[in-house]
């Protein structure tokens, strides 16, 4: 029995993740026990929560791996300065004594603070190294359901490498060729979302729902002036209009002027040509991801394609490389961010530095179970925990819940839904979810602004039986993890009239595109969900029991948190949220809450509690 713990830590989004004998037991985000959004802390508490997960002791590990190698990562800092030289150096005297002091000794940091929280296990010993792109294409190729594939990387930068291309068979896995910093995919994006005033590394997914409010009128200006884009994919990027190399900004003067307008103030009003910004660096991304992947499909002759890295969050882009079909099937990792590089790293040694061989699920599922992977609460610990803080609550058993929670959707009430184990990533996928009727034309507003207190132009995904996939969206695939986006069939579409299509930016939001109008983007698209009966079976139960009730096998689904909040992980999370917010129905394990039933003086003023996002 060999024990690995991989570690995700100190940039953003802290994870660990534990595998035993080749299979991943474990594994959760920091942020989820910390409540700290995109917590980069050292993932204490995730560790522990996995040891416990386990039913294993901290000493009975045999590797701990950490996700990326600071020193490859220090030589890039020094040597981008020096190429850089004199500028940057107010950035340069920022980040070195940080360096000097932590991360140049990443290895005694990491052993202290586990050491620290789990006593001294001699874990100088078992502590290895794998790299950043490494931990990221093991996590995206070992947990797929093929047997070989072609691998693609992308994000902002690990140590050197921004983009990377691997063929992965059996247990093997290896890195072919390489897109080195500062000429990054990842950081084109960051810019623009920095430009456009929202914040980096969490408002990549404004930036995306916000696209297709806009004409991308600027891509051919992008493509001429900001980044040289071969036809084989590859790419570089003119450093005179950015300053992540060696600034504190994304971006610099040179940049605005070529847009003709300094970046946005964040929470100022986004105008149409801010929409028009968004469209066309999503145009070019989408240009770039399909240019490397059919090159990488001709090189390989691989049918199949894994992804992982941050950009392969990139729903939009995720569905036109897969209609593209250059691949014949896409497999993308759920945790493609930071966070998946724990469980990464972890596989990597397994299969890699031990050379164990590798298992293939027959049932053409994955290694990571549907995500669920996080802390789940038995039902008699869900009701003690919920009256230890005032909670008022029914329980009922499984079909009386579908029956009330159904009836509560179709009256257009929003229903916090917790069950089973949290998942891992960015995406709730049924676990830890905000549901909604998805046939309701004011849902996605009611959502946005009175439950999550967000922007009223964020999209909202539908979750949708498997086997009706194809009858409500132009796709027939799983798409488990939300990384799909596809239109919606044609026969469900309402077309709009000739003043409707005259409309503008936001006033576009308010038109009712299709059958399900609260899932409806308005360019017809919609970030679709798959749910399997064998990975989540209580909530395909509750979709079914919708379908039988109103004929719609499908319904909103967007993650149990507000905004600049994690997503819920507790009981206790996932009431105060419901108390903070205005969510009307929470149904946690069998236990069943309304809103009008509790205590008023439990509620809190929720909308200002965090961080804006």
């Amino acid at each position: 029995m060999t024990f690995i713990l991989g570690i995700s830590a100190f940039y953003h989004d802290s994870a660990a993740a534990l595998v035993h004998d080749g299979k991943i037991v474990a594994a959760a985000q920091e942020e989820r026990f910390t409540r700290i959004k995109h917590d980069p802390a050292f993932p204490a508490q995730a560790i522990a929560y996995c040891l416990e997960e386990a039913g294993t002791k901290a000493a009975d590990l045999d590797h701990i791996v950490f996700y990326d190698k600071p020193f490859l990562k220090f030589e890039r800092l020094l040597e981008t300065y020096l190429a850089f030289a004199p500028r940057g150096f107010r950035s340069f005297r920022m980040a070195i004594p940080l360096w000097l002091q932590e991360k140049l000794f990443q290895k005694s940091l990491l052993a202290k603070e586990l050491e620290k929280s789990f006593g001294d296990c001699g874990w100088m010993d078992k502590m290895l190294f794998t790299e950043h792109h490494l931990s990221h294409a093991a996590s995206a190729f070992y947990p797929s359901p093929f047997e070989e594939a072609a691998v693609l990387t992308m994000d902002g930068v690990g140590e050197w490498a921004t983009t990377s291309a691997a063929v992965g068979k059996g247990n093997k896995l290896e890195i072919t060729k390489e897109i080195h910093f500062p000429h990054s995919l990842g950081l084109l994006y960051s810019a623009f979302t920095y430009y456009i005033g929202m914040k980096v590394n969490s408002g990549e997914y404004k930036l995306m729902g916000l696209a297709p409010y806009g004409t991308p009128r600027y891509r051919d200006l992008i493509l001429d002036s900001l980044i040289d884009l071969k036809e084989d994919g590859s790419f570089w990027l003119d450093q005179s209009y950015f300053n992540y190399c060696t600034g504190l900004t994304m971006t610099n003067k040179k940049f605005d002027d070529l847009f003709g307008q300094p970046a946005r103030t964040p929470e100022t009003e986004l105008t149409q040509f801010h929409m028009d910004v968004a469209a066309s660096v999503q145009a070019v991304t989408e240009e770039a991801m399909l240019r490397i992947t059919r090159a990488l499909a001709k090189e390989t002759g691989q049918k199949n394609l894994c992804l992982a890295g941050g950009v392969a969050l990139n729903c939009v882009a995720n569905g036109k490389v897969l209609r593209d079909g250059a691949f014949e099937n896409i497999w993308i990792q759920p945790a493609a961010g930071d966070a998946g590089g724990a469980p990464g790293a972890a596989l990597a040694v397994w299969h890699i530095y031990k050379d164990q061989p590798r298992k293939v699920e027959s049932n053409h599922r994955d290694g990571m179970q549907g995500s669920y992977l996080g802390p789940a609460f038995a039902q008699d610990e869900i009701e003690k925990r919920l009256s230890a803080i005032g909670a008022k609550f029914t329980v009922a058993n499984d079909n009386d819940l579908m029956e009330m929670t159904a009836d509560d959707l179709i009256a257009e009430r929003a229903v916090g839904w917790f069950q089973g184990r949290m998942e891992f990533g960015p995406r709730a996928l049924g676990g830890r979810s905000i549901l909604g009727d998805a046939r309701s034309a004011r849902m996605q507003k009611t959502l946005n602004m009175r439950v999550k207190y967000r922007e009223s132009f964020r999209p909202f995904a539908p979750s949708v039986l498997r086997a009706d996939v194809a009858d409500w969206f132009d796709m027939d695939t799983d798409s488990p993890y939300m990384l799909l986006v596809s239109d919606v069939a044609d026969d469900k579409k309402r077309r709009m009239s000739a003043d409707e299509e005259k409309l503008f930016g936001i006033e576009k939001l308010n038109v009712a595109r299709s059958d399900i109008p609260a899932v409806t983007h308005v360019d017809y698209s919609a970030r679709v969900q798959t749910v399997h009966a064998d990975t989540n079976p209580k909530y395909h139960a509750l979709i079914s029991r919708f379908k039988d009730k109103t004929g719609c096998p499908v319904i909103v689904n967007t993650s149990f948190n507000v905004r600049g909040e994690p997503i819920v992980c507790t009981p206790e999370d996932a009431f105060r949220c419901f108390m903070g917010s205005d969510i009307e129905t929470l149904v946690v394990g069998n236990c069943y809450l309304r809103k009008e039933e509790q205590d008023m003086a439990l509620r809190k003023d929720y909308k200002d509690a965090f961080e804006l996002d």
